[in-house]
């Protein structure tokens, strides 16, 4: 095992308003909850876990010229993450609504700066951290047309550089607008590509796991299917199938658990963990945060 080079990651960052409902959702009425307000986004969570792990890394994303700019960009300088965030003009930073309920979530999301991530921003951004060895890349930024531009830049600029790259599949419902073909031809000969079982299906349709990651190493070197409490599977084009189970915890909110999960597979990966022990750390620290309120690690 050696330490894991520099990671970068790209995408949104965001303001999390996260209500752990106390129950079914009262439409029309009232449902009591704990509501949580602090930062997210797919691509800065990842970011904040793996700072957790004691590993150098820098996120490159966009937030409004506001407070909540100045402060999501404040709690992840905080974490110890090297921040090149652009601030945008004329664009509000990203928010998203997440009603937490019965080990689900469900959101509701206004990306705002995050859609003005430019393709000439990210390619600043890598210029600046030489020193950096793998790309990972949160796929709303592909998901999006305003934003698409910088994640393909993303991709491209990280195998010119001879870094290792990595995709968070993101979420089904966008997966399915823009569609199978076209995603999977974006992100064509990535290292390693994460789905959840949702955007699995969408992309590979209704196999087992194991037969979804086949049909999915056809586009990326690696994918590892993520089953929820039903553990993950590894599939590599070139070695057996890895398979592990979910660790068996209290779930109090699973906003973030994905990308917890998608920090402990990188960086152990990245240290030369065999695929069965990268599992293993990544749902240890998926586990970790459906333990508590909200998506990042606390101090």
């Amino acid at each position: 095992m050696t330490h894991p080079p520099r990671v970068i990651v790209v995408g949104d960052v965001l303001t999390d308003v996260v209500a752990v409902l106390s129950g079914p959702l009262a439409v029309g009425s009232d449902t009591a909850a704990e509501v949580r307000l602090g930062g997210g986004g797919q691509a800065a969570n990842t970011a904040a876990w793996i700072a957790a792990q004691g590993v150098d890394v820098t996120i490159v994303g966009a937030v409004g010229e506001d407070e909540a700019g100045r402060d999501r960009v404040a709690e992840l300088d905080r974490a110890g993450v090297h921040c090149a965030v652009d601030r945008v003009e004329g664009a509000p930073t990203g928010t998203v609504i997440v009603l937490a309920t019965d080990g689900e979530r469900t959101m509701v999301s206004q990306r705002g700066a995050n859609l003005r991530l430019s393709a000439e921003h990210v390619e600043r951004a890598l210029a600046a951290v030489p020193d950096a060895g793998h790309l990972h890349l949160s796929a709303y930024t592909l998901l999006d047309a305003g934003s698409r531009g910088a994640g393909l830049r993303a991709l491209a600029a990280a195998r010119e550089r001879g870094l290792t790259t990595s995709v968070d599949a993101a979420s089904a419902a966008p997966l399915r607008r823009v569609g199978a073909a076209a995603f999977l031809s974006w992100v064509r000969d990535v290292d390693l590509l994460l789905v959840n079982a949702d955007e699995a299906t969408v992309l590979a349709g209704g196999l087992d796991p194991a037969a979804q990651g086949r049909a999915l190493s056809a586009t990326a070197r690696r994918v590892v299917v993520k089953r929820g409490a039903a553990g993950a599977v590894w599939v590599d084009r070139t070695a057996p199938v890895s398979v592990a189970p979910a660790r068996r915890v209290a779930v109090v909110d699973v906003t973030g658990a994905g990308d917890a999960f998608a920090a402990g597979l990188l960086t152990a990966w990245l240290a030369g963990a065999t695929p069965a022990a990268a599992l293993n750390r990544a749902t240890e620290l998926g586990a970790l945060a459906v333990s508590t309120i909200g998506a990042r690690p606390r101090p």
